[in-house]
Formats: structure tokens, C-alpha cells, sequence
């Protein structure tokens, strides 16, 4: 398998998907991370956290922070991570992105950019046999190759990738742009009992830890947001299980000036989301001292 990785066209290998130092800059993540220690503030979750909590803007309130967000991030993959980095990293506090799509997929496609893009080790293999998927199998055993013949070591990954640049911390700019707000058939939100489980596993994970967790719900544009039938049934959830902001109903956002598509925030408005997540953190921090 490893010599027909190597040798044939990626549509001859359909259940391989070996992406080092692709899009989402995760092997900068992933490379940096290694080397931030005792952080106040470790953000975790999917491209909602990595290209939503930009680490500028808290250090400017005084905050150390490290964003340890990836592509399609969900909760299988989160516990990964914080296993493998919350002892290094010592953080304070937790903040961890949580939205209803994630609850919802597989875990593949982001089991697949964490294997190219770190050492594997055995929480790698704990993650495969939870994902039970041919094509992360597949990758990890190519993965475990690449690490003990040091394919990888030569790895150089830009900064700047057509729009997106890489800032120190793990956040990804997008040049700025705007979204053009288009409808959405309303949708019920499902959740996978598999991703429940690793969510559960992370808040006893992070409690165990004596660190404080928050869970935060970004905004994504009101056309989205407002698509779901049953909001009110995640918000309940979450709050079940710790401290939870769902900023979709905290802050006020314009579609078309704060957006650069149905999900994702632009620079704009990534700012206003952090300004007043710091104003918050600042309000409970005053609550416990």
C-alpha cells in the first residue's frame, strides 16, 4: 500500500487521503503548538474556531492564547487533541467551539488532516478504531510509515495560501470579503451518539484537570442560524453540560458586512465576536474572585 500511495494517481486510491500541509494550515497548528506552554486560553473545535478566535485580539486584553481549531473538527477529534496537548499547553481556561454540524458527520475527513499533519502515536489509534472507516485506517498506517522514515521532516508550509494567511497562534486570516446572503431549507439538527460520547469524554476530560471550560456557539449568519427547527433542543444540551454562550443570540450581526459565507465570519467580524467573548470572560472571571 505504501509503494502504491507513493506511485498512483489519487483517483486510482480512493480510500487513502494523505493532506500534508494543505489547506487550513494545520501543520503550522500543529508544528507550533508544540512549543506554546501554559496558555490562558486553549481554543478547540472546528474552522469556526481556527478562523474565529483570532489570538491578536485577546492578547490585547492580556490574554496568552493558543487555537488548536482544525477543518470538520468534531468531537472525536477534539479529545484527541486535548489528550495529546492539554499537559503541555497547562491552559487556564478552555474554550471550546461547539455547533450542531459537527454533532453530526462522521469524523473522517478531519481524522484524515490530523493524521498527515502530526506525529501519530496511540491516541492516533484510539481515534481509527472509534471512526471504524477504511480510509482512515488506510491513512494512518500510510501516516505511520511517512513518521518512521521521516518523509515529513522536510515539511516547509507558507504562510500566506491564496487568501488565507497564517497567524502566529494558530488563527487563519481570510483576506477580507462578503457574503451575499441566500435562503436555506429548514433543517433539524441530529446528533451522532458517538460524537455525544467524546463530547462528554472532553468536558470530564477538562474537569478532571481542575480547568475551567466554556462552550461557545460562534455566529454564523441569521439566514443559517435561523434555517434550524430546533435550536433550543442544542442550546439545552450544552448547557447541561457547562458553561455555554451561543453568540448567535448575544451579539448582532449584519449577513453582508460580517460574513464571508453562511458560516464563517470575515476579519470584521471576527473582531466584534472577540471583543465581546473577552467582556464576557472578564464578567466571570469577576464572578469567582
Amino acid at each position: 500500500m505504501f509503494f502504491w500511495v507513493q506511485l498512483v494517481s489519487s483517483s486510482f486510491k480512493p480510500n487513502i487521503n494523505y493532506r500534508i500541509a494543505s489547506s487550513g494550515h494545520m501543520y503550522s497548528r500543529l508544528s507550533e503548538v508544540k512549543t506554546a506552554k501554559d496558555v490562558d486560553i486553549l481554543f478547540l473545535g472546528s474552522s469556526l474556531a481556527y478562523r474565529g478566535f483570532d489570538p491578536r485580539v485577546f492578547s490585547s486584553f492580556g490574554y496568552n492564547s493558543f487555537n488548536l481549531g482544525s477543518s470538520g473538527q468534531t468531537p472525536l477529534q477534539t479529545a484527541i487533541l486535548l489528550k495529546r496537548y492539554i499537559e503541555s499547553t497547562n491552559p487556564k481556561t478552555v474554550v471550546f467551539e461547539v455547533n450542531p454540524v459537527v454533532f453530526d458527520l462522521d469524523g473522517v475527513e478531519s481524522s484524515l488532516d490530523i493524521i498527515a499533519n502530526d506525529k501519530n502515536d496511540f491516541y492516533s489509534l484510539e481515534m481509527a478504531f472509534k471512526i471504524n472507516h477504511i480510509k482512515t485506517y488506510n491513512t494512518l498506517l500510510y501516516g505511520f510509515c511517512s513518521d518512521i522514515l521521516g518523509l515529513n521532516n522536510s515539511i516547509k508550509e507558507s504562510s500566506i495560501k491564496e487568501d488565507d494567511k497564517y497567524i502566529s497562534g494558530g488563527f487563519v486570516e481570510k483576506e477580507l470579503s462578503f457574503y451575499s446572503p441566500k435562503s436555506f431549507e429548514k433543517k433539524k439538527i441530529s446528533i451522532k451518539d458517538s460524537q455525544l460520547e467524546s463530547f462528554q469524554e472532553i468536558v470530564e476530560l477538562v474537569e478532571s484537570k481542575n480547568i475551567k471550560l466554556i462552550l461557545v456557539y460562534p455566529p454564523i449568519s441569521s439566514v443559517e442560524y435561523n434555517s434550524y427547527t430546533n435550536i433550543s433542543f442544542f442550546d439545552s444540551l450544552m448547557s447541561q453540560h457547562s458553561q455555554y454562550y451561543n453568540f448567535n443570540e448575544l451579539v448582532s450581526l449584519n449577513d453582508s458586512l460580517h460574513f464571508y459565507d453562511s458560516h464563517h465570519l470575515n476579519q470584521n467580524g471576527v473582531t466584534i465576536f472577540n471583543k465581546k467573548l473577552v467582556e464576557l470572560l472578564e464578567e466571570t472571571n469577576a464572578q469567582t474572585h
